[in-house]
């Protein structure tokens, strides 16, 4: 609770300084637009559906990709833990691969893949199975070799050990490995938007905020970036805290 009460304090005593340096004048004011202004644009544009359609294609969009890249995260990892050969390659690719931006990779992506939504999928879960890889290796690497024994003593082998043992002994790693995972993919998806445009399906919130800029719509695009913010403390105290608390916090892996 006192965490919660400092931070609305913070958003109150930020938004005071950006209205009285907008009452200043320090800033051309179609730069610089005031709180009212940039309300006015946040509610006209759920009000006529245009926001809300972009946002929840981009959404769609996040949650096609994430769900290709946690999968895919969990069964490369979970074949490294259990074959070194493949912990070898598996490693060396994800070091390769998580020094690749996703923007760099479109070019080919839309040759591979054409203009459409599969090449934005393909941005997200580049964006997300590398890091999430990454985490999860790297916890799988620190749980103690007693808690392998033990496993393999009771029968666990192959995957029942991943699931029985790593899996939950690294669990925070894991979690850790979603988040900047999250992170980066909309990072992607917007940098991706704003460059691709639309899709044959229709168009996300990068490309919302891009026609802001072109139509010189300031508010327009901070009333963009609030959305974006408000998604995101959404999925950090709606989904990743919640499941921090009901597992590693309640295991008493982390404080």
């Amino acid at each position: 609770m006192k965490e919660i009460r400092t931070q609305i304090i913070f958003i109150i005593c930020f938004l005071a300084v950006w209205q009285i340096v907008y009452q200043m004048q320090a800033f051309p004011e179609l730069l610089f637009p005031s709180l009212k202004e940039i309300g006015s644009s946040f509610v006209t544009g759920f009000k006529d559906n245009s926001l809300l359609e972009y946002t929840l294609y981009s959404m769609s969009l996040i949650v096609k990709g994430m769900g290709i890249a946690v999968v895919l995260a969990f069964v490369f990892s979970g074949l490294a833990v259990v074959n070194g050969i493949f912990h070898s390659i598996y490693n060396l690719i994800v070091s390769i691969c998580d020094l690749l931006p996703g923007v760099a990779l479109l070019p080919l992506a839309i040759l591979w893949f054409g203009i459409g939504e599969g090449t934005i999928i393909f941005i997200v879960v580049h964006s997300i199975l590398w890091p999430m890889s990454r985490s999860i290796m790297d916890g799988f690497s620190s749980v103690p070799d007693i808690y392998v024994e033990s496993g393999r003593n009771i029968g666990l082998h192959g995957l029942s050990l991943v699931t029985g043992v790593y899996l939950p002994a690294a669990f925070s790693s894991v979690l850790s490995g979603l988040r900047v995972g999250w992170a980066r993919a909309w990072r992607g998806l917007l940098s991706v938007e704003m460059i691709f445009g639309t899709t044959g399906a229709g168009a996300g919130i990068g490309y919302y905020i891009f026609m802001r800029r072109t139509n010189f719509d300031i508010a327009g695009v901070f009333a963009s970036l609030i959305v974006i913010v408000i998604i995101g403390v959404i999925i950090e105290y709606g989904v990743f805290r919640i499941i921090e608390k009901n597992t590693v916090r309640k295991w008493g892996m982390v404080r």
